[in-house]
């Protein structure tokens, strides 16, 4: 199989671009703020983030993912475990569609 030197470059410059990226989190995070107003700010990112990755899966989405949805809220406030809420609720948007056949 032969791969052009072109789809070789753009896979070079692709991975050199993902470890660049990577690389300046990691020197950056140094300089962030451990207290006061902006660390407190900075805290609240990863929350935000992911509700805004849900948000739109429960506004458009079917029945599935409103169950996996309160099934997630409910093993969170039952464990205070957020990896096992967040498998809980792949797992139970994965019964949901074969149950639901959405």
């Amino acid at each position: 199989m032969w791969t052009s030197p072109e789809a070789l470059y753009a896979i070079a410059g692709m991975a050199l671009v993902s470890f660049a990226v990577k690389a300046a989190g990691l020197l950056l995070a140094n300089r962030l703020p451990r207290h006061g107003f902006a660390a407190a700010w900075l805290s609240h990112i990863p929350g935000a983030v992911l509700a805004a990755l849900v948000a739109p899966a429960l506004v458009t989405g079917s029945l599935a993912e409103i169950f996996a949805a309160a099934a997630t809220v409910l093993v969170y406030l039952a464990s205070r475990n957020l990896f096992a809420a967040m498998a809980c609720g792949v797992f139970c948007v994965y019964l949901a569609r074969l149950a639901l056949g959405a």
